[in-house]
């Protein structure tokens, strides 16, 4: 795994899209727990940490990066893959690392794990009318 500290060479997403993705993909995470296991907060957090982890190691982004445009990269732009995904899964369930940003605008988690979210389509690329 590349040093960690590295700086992105991709754009850094803005935090309210990294937020509403969250938004979303939590919320999936809790209505699976209510409807499985009485909305459980262990359970809804291990949910949410499985969920995480499969998609972003597989797709490159959660169903809320998905849905906000955005996706998880490594600085090169390459794929994060199961480890950096796990890392960065690991972490950002601690909550700390999530709301503790570097210089260049990354979670602490994502600094960790050697990842950067980015969008994946922007304005520019959208098709014209």
């Amino acid at each position: 795994m590349p040093a960690a500290t590295s700086s992105p060479s991709l754009p850094v997403a803005g935090l309210g899209r990294r937020i509403i993705a969250l938004v979303v993909d939590w919320g999936i995470a809790s209505a699976i727990s209510a409807g499985f296991f009485q909305y459980d907060a262990l359970a809804t957090l291990g949910i949410f940490a499985v969920m995480t982890w499969l998609l972003v190691a597989t797709l490159g982004a959660t169903i809320g990066h998905l849905v906000t445009g955005l996706g998880v990269r490594t600085p090169a732009g390459g794929p994060a893959g199961p480890l950096r995904a796990l890392v960065r899964t690991v972490a950002l369930c601690l909550v700390v690392p999530a709301v503790v940003w570097g210089p260049d605008g990354r979670g602490l988690h994502d600094v960790w794990a050697g990842t950067v979210i980015t969008r994946l389509r922007s304005k520019a690329a959208a098709p014209a009318r």
